[in-house]
């Protein structure tokens, strides 16, 4: 039986100035895959996300989630939908604390809004609270619940984020660099978590330049240049192809 897409990208074209950022790019992404996506910097990777997550509309071309088009969609309807992104740089509320941080996504994805009263209901909603604090305890920072989350180190705050997209129970988590800038440690501690992820079924999309990432996690691999995808296979496909060396890293064996 074919597995069903979850996402497909069809004939994006996205430029800046007289920049082919996405050049009539198309990607299929399935159901309860992890899907990596590799490629050299300026090859178009964040731009991709950027326009499957609505913060950029496509010159050309569409992007449907579950069979219903969101090109042009505002990123709030998307996340309505259930894409969830993780970004390169943490977005979270720094002067708040992890429980606060995690519990405010949580009470808007549980309202289907965000015109809740922060004060009251971070205090009052005790439903929301357990599911947060479920979340927290996955990503093992339970340790450091009521500390200021600008205070963690980058490893900590890489992971409170994806506790904030998780919480949200998205069908789609896109993840850009997850472990950029990490110490290997933290790195590994994350694969464990992301491992754990992957077994409950969740779709996701990995853009990493940790090939230990990727290789220790995806199903399939998408190798990006140019704003095209130039191949695409198993994980051992892309690491023994001779054009994907020499496109990502210079004719050096992955």
């Amino acid at each position: 039986m074919a597995s069903k897409a979850v996402l497909q990208v069809t004939n994006v074209l996205k430029t800046f100035g007289g920049l082919k950022a996405l050049n009539n790019l198309n990607l299929t992404i399935e159901e309860g895959t992890v899907h990596a996506i590799i490629g050299p910097n300026g090859a178009g990777k964040s731009t991709l996300l950027n326009v499957c997550i609505g913060q950029l509309t496509p010159d050309t071309g569409s992007v449907e989630f579950d069979g219903q088009n969101i090109t042009g969609k505002a990123p709030h309807e998307i996340s309505q939908l259930g894409i969830s992104r993780v970004f390169q740089t943490p977005q979270i509320f720094e002067d708040l604390n992890i429980l606060q941080n995690v519990m405010i996504p949580a009470l808007a994805h549980a309202d289907g809004q965000f015109s809740f009263n922060p004060i009251q209901d971070l205090n009052q909603r005790k439903d929301v609270e357990e599911e947060a604090l479920r979340i927290i305890e996955e990503m093992n920072l339970t340790s450091q619940i009521y500390d200021r989350a600008g205070a963690m180190s980058r490893g900590n705050k890489r992971r409170l984020e994806l506790a904030m997209c998780l919480v949200q129970k998205p069908r789609l988590l896109l993840l850009d660099e997850p472990t950029a800038g990490m110490a290997r440690a933290d790195t590994n501690q994350t694969i464990e978590i992301l491992k754990k992820i992957k077994a409950t079924g969740m779709t996701k999309v990995i853009i990493e330049h940790d090939m230990n990432v990727v290789f220790s996690l995806a199903d399939r691999v998408s190798v990006l240049a140019q704003g095209t995808i130039i191949a695409e296979g198993t994980p051992q496909e892309m690491r023994e192809s001779e054009l994907v060396q020499e496109a990502y890293l210079g004719g050096v064996k992955i």
